[in-house]
Order: structure tokens, then C-alpha cells, then sequence
């Protein structure tokens, strides 16, 4: 084996070494009294029944990414069928984001300083309570575990309200005042925002809502994110009612 061929492999087996320590797993758990179709970008989809859990390896480096629970989908056996809420393009394995409303956990991998930059957002409206935590980095300070825990559907404002779930006035009105289309300082909190804001302090309630809203922790720390975590309000019962009728139909 020629000087360069052994370099090349060296090289490759560091790099790979690197990527290996570095990545991410997320262990996405379900705790709701009833299924949720959990989807990731990048990841694809996974049905998840009370009490399931999905682990999913994330590369170093991932960016603009995203988990959320899909909420009353009904697929055939090829996977194809429609969610009530975060669809995405119609299928169980997602290829792109969710519709909205859906409670977003969104994160970026080994980013400056190699930390990992994460926050739950509220910036596409809300459909199941949800908490996204480290789990091997001790957890203080900028890296913690983050909670969004409020009864947001049941006291969702008329305005906002959707089917199994609680709009952003940015999908309701699309205008600046909401949406901050048109830059940096274009917009702030507003009384919508605030709704949001009071009931998850460390979320985000609208697109510039960053200081408050955005933590980190060191590059290689391994994630969980948890619908219905303990301590999260009742659930209606209709919701309850439309799983078990799924159960029976299936």
C-alpha cells in the first residue's frame, strides 16, 4: 500500500471518527393517551402509540432541522394519506415540514463555537404539548431542558383556533406586523405573541423572538424530545374517543 493510499485511509477513518463522535441522537417518545405520527427533517416519520419511541441518528453538521407530532392521520399500506395536523406532503415518511399548526422542536448541529443551537417554536402555531431536553451534557444554563407544557388549544384566542390545534397569527393575517417578512427589527411581540409567550416562556412566539427563545449546548450532546411530557393539561376527550375509534377500525 503506496504512502498516499495509507494517508487517504487515515485521513478518511479521522473524518469518519469525527462525524461518529459528533452526531446527534434524538429519542423521540410519545406519552400522549393517544398515537401521534412523529416527523423529522431530516429523518422521515414514525408512528408512535402511547408509551413508543423512536431513536434517530442525526450527522454532525445538520442544520435548519426540525421534529414535530403529527396529530388524527389516517395512511394506507403504502404509507400515503393525510394528518389533521403538521402534514407533510402526504405521506408517513416526511420529505419536507409539517403544515401547520404544529409544535415544533427545531435544532442546528455543531454550528460556531461547535454548539448545538435549539429551541421549541411556536412560530407555526402549536397541536401538542412538548418537551425537548439534553440528555448527556448535564443540562444547566444555556443547555437545558425546554418545556411547552400550557393548555394552548383549550385557550386558544378565536381568531386562531384550527382544527386539533392553535394557528400563529402569521399563518391567520401573513402580514409584517406577525410574520416579520420584511427584515431584522421589522416587527416585535405583539398581543398574539404574547399569548404564546405567557404560557411558554422559553419558546418562540414570533420569528424575531430570539433572545428568550434560543439555546445551546456543546457539539456531540444527545437529545430527547417527548410529546406530552408530565405535567401537561388533560386532553380532550373527543381526541381520546377518535383514537379509540381508529383502534377499532383497525
Amino acid at each position: 500500500m503506496s504512502h498516499l493510499t495509507t494517508f487517504l485511509t487515515s485521513s478518511l477513518l479521522f473524518s469518519l471518527l469525527i462525524v461518529s463522535t459528533n452526531a446527534a441522537t434524538f429519542e423521540i417518545r410519545n406519552n400522549c393517551p393517544y398515537t401521534v405520527w412523529a416527523a423529522a427533517s431530516p429523518g422521515g416519520g414514525r408512528r408512535l402509540d402511547r408509551g413508543q419511541t423512536w431513536y434517530l441518528n442525526v450527522p454532525a453538521g445538520t442544520s435548519m432541522a426540525r421534529i414535530w407530532g403529527r396529530t388524527n392521520c389516517n395512511f394506507d399500506g403504502s404509507g400515503r394519506g393525510r394528518c389533521q395536523t403538521g402534514d407533510c406532503t402526504g405521506g408517513l415518511e416526511c420529505k419536507g415540514w409539517g403544515v401547520p399548526p404544529n409544535t415544533l422542536a427545531e435544532y442546528a448541529l455543531n454550528q460556531f463555537g461547535n454548539l448545538d443551537f435549539y429551541d421549541i417554536s411556536l412560530v407555526d402555531g402549536f397541536n401538542i404539548p412538548m418537551e425537548f431536553s439534553p440528555t448527556s451534557s448535564g443540562g444547566s444554563g444555556k443547555c437545558q431542558a425546554l418545556l411547552c407544557t400550557a393548555d394552548i388549544n383549550g385557550q386558544c384566542p378565536n381568531e386562531l383556533r384550527a382544527p386539533g390545534g392553535c394557528n400563529n397569527p402569521c399563518t391567520v393575517f401573513k402580514t409584517n406586523e406577525y410574520c416579520c417578512t420584511n427584515g431584522q427589527g421589522s416587527c416585535g411581540p405583539t398581543y398574539f405573541s404574547r399569548f404564546f409567550k405567557d404560557r411558554c416562556p422559553t419558546s418562540y412566539s414570533y420569528p424575531q423572538d430570539d433572545p428568550s427563545s434560543t439555546f445551546t449546548c456543546p457539539g456531540g450532546t444527545n437529545y430527547r424530545v417527548i410529546f406530552c411530557p408530565w405535567g401537561s393539561p388533560h386532553f380532550p376527550l373527543e381526541m381520546v374517543e377518535e383514537q379509540r375509534a381508529e383502534q377499532v377500525r383497525s
